[in-house]
Order: C-alpha cells, then sequence, then structure tokens
C-alpha cells in the first residue's frame, strides 16, 4: 500500500509541539556530515592532518635552489559503526482498540516524535562523550557548578582554545549543562539589558554569546568518574619536552582512563587524558604538555567532575546518514524523510506490512570522531 506515511505526516510534525524533549547543544555545536552515503556499516573514513612546522632562521645565497623541508602527514581515521534503531509495531486489532480513543493519528505521532528523542538523545550523550574524552585541558574546580558569582570562567576557556591556535572566528561552542546555565542566567550583570546589551537572557532565558562563545545547554553533559590510579610518576630519563603527548608512568598502580584530568608536581596546568594507560603509557590531548616534565615527577588525578566543553566546529565530526537498502529496495512498502525540528537532525521512516500487522522503523548509522583535540577543552563542573 503506497502513500502509508504521507497521511500520517500532520501528525508526526504535530507531535513536535507535544512531546517533551532534552535539551540538545552537542550535536549543533559540531560539524554535521549527512553525506556519507559511501562508507558502509564498519567502512573506515580516512582523514589527514599536518604537523607544526620547523621554521629556518637564515637563507643563504646562492645559485643551487634548497631542499625542501621534509613533512609527515598524519592520518587520522573513523569508522562508523553506531546505530541507533527504533521499532514500532501496530496490528489491525490494536489500531481498532485505540481509535475509539485518542486515535491513531495522534498515538503514532507521538511514538516518532518518542523515537526522534531518545535517537536523538542517544547521539548527543555519543558526541559529548568523544568530545570530553579527547580534549586538550580543562579549568576549574571539580564538582563545583560553573559561574556561580561571575562568568570568568568563559576567559579561561577562551584562553586555553586561544592558546592552542583556535581561531575565535564565530563557530566556537561553549556547551554546559543546565545547572550552569541556570547559573549564568542568575548573573545581575547578564540580566541587566544596560549591561548584557539585549533582553534575551531577562525576558526569554536565552544564553547569549560570551567573549566569542556561543553558548548552548545539553542534558547529555558527561558525568565522568575518575580513574583509580595512585602515586603515579613519570618515567624517562631525559624526561619530556614541551610538545610531547605520550608520557610512560611507574612506581603508581591502578587505572587511568580517558577523560581523566591529571596534573604533574611543579606544572599549573591540567591535562585531559585522551589514551587510558596501557603498558604503562599514557595520551594526553595535543598539542600536548605546556611544560619540560623532569623524570620521576609525581602525577595527580583530578575528582570526578562534569565534563562542560569548549570546542570549535571543527574540532568533532558526526557523521550520520539511515541504513542502507539493497539493490531494488527491502520489503517496505513507504518510506519519508523527516527533519527533527529540535536537533536538525534527519530521520528516514520505513512503513513495513506483515500478517495482520505493521511496523514503523526509525534506524540511523552514525559515529562521531574528534579530528582535532587542540580545539577543544574541558569546563569542569
Amino acid at each position: 500500500m503506497a502513500n502509508v506515511l504521507s497521511n500520517l505526516a500532520a501528525d508526526i510534525y504535530k507531535a513536535a509541539d507535544i512531546v517533551g524533549r532534552e535539551a540538545v547543544g552537542f550535536i549543533p555545536a559540531v560539524t554535521i556530515n549527512s553525506g556519507s552515503e559511501q562508507a558502509a556499516q564498519g567502512d573506515t573514513v580516512r582523514s589527514f592532518a599536518t604537523r607544526a612546522v620547523t621554521v629556518n632562521t637564515s637563507a643563504t645565497p646562492s645559485m643551487t635552489i634548497p631542499e625542501g623541508d621534509d613533512q609527515t602527514i598524519d592520518t587520522k581515521t573513523m569508522t562508523i559503526s553506531q546505530i541507533a534503531s527504533v521499532r514500532i509495531p501496530w496490528t489491525g486489532e490494536d489500531i481498532k482498540h485505540v481509535n475509539n480513543g485518542s486515535g491513531f493519528e495522534t498515538i503514532y505521532g507521538d511514538q516518532i516524535k518518542q523515537a526522534f528523542r531518545g535517537i536523538v538523545n542517544t547521539i548527543e550523550n555519543h558526541v559529548a562523550t568523544v568530545a570530553y574524552q579527547n580534549a586538550s585541558r580543562a579549568f576549574g574546580t571539580a564538582g563545583t557548578t560553573p559561574f556561580g558569582s561571575n562568568f570568568d570562567e568563559v576567559a579561561e576557556m577562551r584562553q586555553i582554545l586561544v592558546d592552542n591556535g583556535i581561531p575565535m572566528d564565530g563557530r566556537v561552542s561553549l556547551v554546559v549543562n543546565t545547572s550552569a546555565g541556570t547559573n549564568l542566567r542568575q548573573l545581575a550583570q547578564l540580566q541587566k539589558v544596560n549591561e548584557a546589551g539585549g533582553a534575551e537572557m531577562l525576558r526569554n532565558g536565552t544564553l547569549l554569546d560570551l567573549q566569542g562563545f556561543m553558548l548552548k545547554e545539553s542534558a547529555q553533559v558527561i558525568a565522568h568518574t575518575k580513574g583509580t590510579g595512585t602515586s603515579y610518576q613519570s618515567n624517562n630519563a631525559s624526561g619530556y619536552a614541551v610538545g610531547d603527548k605520550t608520557v610512560a608512568l611507574d612506581t603508581g598502580s591502578g587505572t587511568v582512563l580517558a577523560g581523566d584530568v591529571v596534573t604533574f608536581t611543579g606544572d599549573t596546568n591540567k591535562y585531559v587524558v585522551n589514551t587510558a594507560l596501557s603498558g604503562g603509557s599514557l595520551a594526553i590531548g595535543a598539542p600536548g604538555l605546556r611544560a619540560a616534565l623532569a623524570d620521576n615527577i609525581a602525577m595527580t588525578i583530578g575528582n570526578n567532575y562534569r565534563a562542560n566543553i569548549a570546542l570549535h566546529q571543527s574540532a568533532v565530526e558526526l557523521a550520520m546518514r539511515p541504513l542502507a537498502k539493497p539493490q531494488g529496495g527491502d520489503a517496505a512498502v513507504d518510506e519519508m524523510i523527516v527533519q527533527d525540528p529540535f536537533s536538525g537532525l534527519v530521520f528516514r521512516i520505513s512503513a513495513y506490512k506483515g500478517y495482520n500487522k505493521a511496523m514503523f522503523d526509525v534506524t540511523c548509522l552514525y559515529q562521531a570522531k574528534a579530528w582535532n583535540p587542540h580545539a577543544i577543552a574541558t569546563l569542569l563542573g
């Protein structure tokens, strides 16, 4: 039966105004790639990154053209493997039963919006996890919600990104949880129109852009539980130079996890672990150490925290598309492409007919990847 879904389209969109939705801030803050049709599930998508160059400090006149400076091009990969799926079954008797009350169309529309809600929250959580586990450095006090009395933390986050070479070009976001958002809304200097520069915060509760950041809220800001590691020390007789990202450890015990915030005695920087301790070494986020690190320097793991994130749009890519159909199609009798007005993501809804039963399917393939850790920083909460 054709046009099964088009007859229900109005109810799908109407449900957008009925079904509650959680705040989504990470998805609109990253690069969304919905054109990865050439990559099948499990395929590897490759990207490339150039390294910092060595600057020559002299140019000797010569009739011979000097050789170019050798450069190494790094390869980065992403495997598209995550699936989010919601399947909604209806029998003929079910439809007859609900038509005596609210009606099938109304209930079905709400079910689709609940499907969008669940899938979007899943993807938002995935993006938030990828972002915080690949941050460069952190600022703030673990266990304390930011912006308790001022918004000075915004300037600190800006400094981390600027020191990392990230341009404040209008594509930089600060994604916070709703507790931090509430603190911002309670700051007197942001409520006063003459000081805030607009009435959006006071009248509508809209978070205003601050110091180059687009302020966003998310219900999926990650609560990180630190590893169990204690008494670890740096382990390299030659020490480590500024910019090194891999650090060997010894003497200690316990786990050091991706997302842990670590400090080294004598260095005030808070580094974010990108690759968990394994084989005696861990990796911190680019651009790496900000100060030279000698041998046998104690490392401390910070406390549990909420990972509010500052990031440039280019730092993380979200690839998303419907599952591929076989050549000639599958058993679906109708399909519809619907954009979720809340997150902006686009979904395909398929209708399948069985024996006295129908099923409506919303399934997508997705994956997020942090290409540029130096463009991500964590605001501890």
